[in-house]
Parts: structure tokens; C-alpha cells; sequence
């Protein structure tokens, strides 16, 4: 056993041994830092500046750090591990990582930005995402691309083999100043480009290309992928009374759940699980990073 957990330890810090090694080699590990400590900064900024233009001046600025920190050499093995103002998930395959990120606008909505950099051994290949949620009629049905992303910020990639490599994506999205919203997207490449979208999610009469759930601001929801038994679980969300079963943006669950399982490269909706053979382990009840950001403060007087 421990024979395994050395073992496992090793394979764990390859990737940051190679990139100290590559790193060192070049020079660029130094760089690497002062850029990661300006977009720490700047993502701080963008989250807790009550001004709208001043979140958005530092949104900007975080952009453009952020590529030029990307375009050094090696920066796919750069973990950025200060930075909290950002989800950065590789998938497991280690082919690609996503970055992704809202931004609160003025009216308490939220725009997404984002990108998908893949893993070339060396020089930089990344495609921009841009959210275009708002022009999107009806995103359950739809496959779109990086231009034309339904904007999330990700928390969990899930690689399926069979028939054709794809990549499912659970995600956070915070919609209005009443409602938020969580995603299973699906990430697929095409010629090597991205593609978002696939109808492959079953049930209820209808095939969707995503699943799309919109929530109460005042709940959170379970969104979550139960590997070994290859099930994406999740709260049932409902009303709080029958008469307003068409204003989403006050549903909440109802303490059960249904999922959606995984046969033959598809996802069949399946209702009223029995969540007493399933973990409980709800670390994928994501918190807006806005609410995030007041615990923090909370935290930090408390200690003074």
C-alpha cells in the first residue's frame, strides 16, 4: 500500500516537476509569478469593486494579463494556484484546460469569459470563449461553438469514450438578481476546433444538446457526477406553489433528486433516485462568487 501511495504521489507532481525543470531552463518561472500576483489583484478587483466601470476596467485588465501570461513558453503546466478569482479545471485526460470566470453587471446579472487552452506541449493554442447567452432563444436545443458560447463558469469535466470522445461539463451560472442557473454542457472538438452541444440527453419526450436548470437566488442546488456508477445526480427543482410552476426563477428542491446515466455514450434522464445508495458529499453545491467573496470578508474581520 504504501509501495501504491508513493507511487501515486509521484505521478501527481510530474506535471509541476516538468514545469519547474522547463521553467528554470528558460528563465520564465519568475515571470510566471509577477504575472500570476497582477491577475490575483485584478480578480479581487473584478469581484469586490462595488463600481460597475471599475469591475469592468478590471476584468479588461485581467484579460489581457492572463494571455500574455499564457503565451509563455510551457504555460499549460503553470497551475496558477493563488488565483481564486477564476475556476481552472484540466480535463482528466490532460488534453485541455478551461479557464472560466462572471463578471456581476450593474443590474445584478452576470457575463462569462473564458477560454479553452489546449495542451501542446509548448507554444499556445486557445480558443476564446465568448458568451452569447443572451442571443441564444433556446439553448437546450442548440450546438454552438467558442463564439457563440452559453456562458458558465465550470467546476467539473467528465470524459465519455464511447462511441466518440466527448467531454461533459458541469457548470454554474448566475442569470438575475432572482435566479442562477447550472449547466451540463457538452465539449466535443471538430478539425480540432471546439464544439458546445450535443443532443445526446434523453428524457421527458425530448433530446436536448444541454440541460439547462434555473433556480431560486436564495437556494443552491446539487449538480453533481457520481463516477462510479456513472450518473450525473441532481436536485429536483420545484415551485414553492403549484400556481407558479411557470416562474423558474423561484423553484428550489424538493429533497429528492434525479440524475441522468450514461448507456451507450448517451444520458437517459431517470427520476426520483434513491439517494441513500449514493455519497452525500455535496461539494458541488457552487457558491456565486460574489456570496463567496463576503464570507471571505467575514472571515478575515473575525480575525482581526
Amino acid at each position: 500500500m504504501k509501495r501504491i501511495i508513493i507511487t501515486f504521489l509521484i505521478l501527481a507532481s510530474l506535471p509541476q516537476l516538468i514545469f519547474a525543470q522547463h521553467s528554470d531552463e528558460s528563465g520564465g518561472i519568475k515571470q510566471f509569478k509577477t504575472y500570476e500576483d497582477s491577475l490575483v489583484s485584478l480578480g479581487k478587483k473584478f469581484i469586490n469593486e462595488d463600481n460597475d466601470l471599475e469591475r469592468k476596467n478590471a476584468n479588461y485588465a485581467f484579460i489581457k494579463t492572463l494571455v500574455s501570461a499564457l503565451k509563455l513558453p510551457n504555460s499549460f503546466l503553470y497551475p496558477f494556484d493563488s488565483l481564486k478569482s477564476v475556476n481552472i479545471i484540466n480535463s482528466p485526460d490532460n488534453r485541455f484546460r478551461i479557464i472560466s470566470w462572471p463578471i456581476v453587471n450593474a443590474d445584478g446579472s452576470y457575463r462569462f469569459y473564458g477560454t479553452i487552452q489546449i495542451n501542446t506541449g509548448g507554444s499556445l493554442k486557445m480558443y476564446p470563449l465568448n458568451d452569447y447567452s443572451p442571443l441564444i432563444k433556446s439553448p437546450e436545443d442548440t450546438v454552438a461553438d467558442n463564439v457563440t458560447w452559453f456562458g458558465a463558469e465550470y467546476y467539473r469535466i467528465i470524459p465519455v469514450y464511447s462511441p466518440k470522445l466527448y467531454y461533459v461539463l458541469l457548470g454554474w451560472k448566475g442569470n438575475t438578481v432572482k435566479s442562477n442557473k447550472k449547466v451540463i454542457e457538452v465539449l466535443s472538438f471538430k478539425d480540432e476546433k471546439p464544439v458546445l452541444g450535443m443532443p445526446i440527453f434523453d428524457g421527458n419526450g425530448k433530446t436536448r444538446a444541454r440541460v439547462v436548470f434555473e433556480y431560486t437566488r436564495q437556494s443552491s442546488m446539487l449538480l453533481r457526477y457520481v463516477a462510479d456508477q456513472n450518473l450525473i445526480v441532481f436536485d429536483h427543482l420545484s415551485p414553492p406553489d403549484p400556481k407558479l410552476k411557470n416562474q423558474h426563477d423561484t423553484y428550489g428542491p424538493d429533497l429528492s433528486y434525479d440524475g441522468y446515466k450514461l448507456k451507450n455514450g448517451r444520458w437517459e434522464y431517470v427520476d426520483d433516485l434513491d439517494m441513500r445508495n449514493i455519497p452525500q458529499n455535496r461539494d458541488a453545491d457552487y457558491i456565486d462568487p460574489k456570496k463567496q467573496a463576503e464570507i471571505d470578508r467575514q472571515k478575515a474581520a473575525k480575525k482581526e
